[in-house]
């Protein structure tokens, strides 16, 4: 087994390897960091452009031996580094609506019962809050104590379907917070 962490020269960033492990693994990469209180080696695989990088993190201790095979520019330098920006904003946009969307979700100046109550009736129902009121299927209302006799609006049929989920959804809460669940 060679010892790598004397080979400070061929293991200057850039520098391009031939690895071969102690369990018979053999690959070339760029040497992108080598640190020496974990003996850990960081390698850049494949291309060196595009959107796509492969990195591995190598125990020192792993390599049997090595071939220097040349050396290369940085491969962390920015300059060289693809960016494709148009899909980093689209993901910003995706990232912002869905915190915008949790965030609606929260009531504001409710009990925690309250909230649980939304939550719950989020998984089977369209809910909203409308300040401290929940807002069930944008036709029927509840507004506290949160129980049947708060449900007002909506048609008869949508009005006992958010009754019916609501007190089911009391029982539960009311036997999860009784250690019955």
């Amino acid at each position: 087994m060679m010892e790598v962490s004397n080979s400070v020269e061929e293991l200057a960033i850039g520098c391009i390897l031939s690895i071969r492990t102690t369990l018979g693994d053999e690959f070339e990469g760029q040497v992108v960091t080598f640190d020496r209180p974990s003996n850990i080696l960081i390698l850049q695989q494949g291309s060196k452009h595009g959107p796509h990088r492969n990195f591995r993190s190598l125990k020192a201790n792993y390599i049997k031996d090595f071939t220097f095979l040349g050396q290369a520019e940085d491969p962390l330098d920015p300059t060289n580094c693809f960016l494709d920006l148009t899909a980093l904003q689209a993901r910003e946009v995706v990232a912002i609506r869905q915190a915008e969307a949790d965030a609606e979700r929260i009531g504001v100046g409710v009990t925690s019962e309250a909230q649980s109550i939304f939550d719950a009736l989020s998984k089977t129902l369209p809910v909203r809050w409308d300040k401290t009121v929940i807002v069930v299927m944008n036709e029927v209302r509840v507004g506290s104590p949160y129980n049947s006799d708060s449900v007002i609006g909506g048609t008869p049929a949508a009005n006992d379907r958010v009754k019916r989920v609501l007190e089911f959804e009391r029982k539960r809460l009311q036997l999860r917070g009784s250690g019955g669940l």
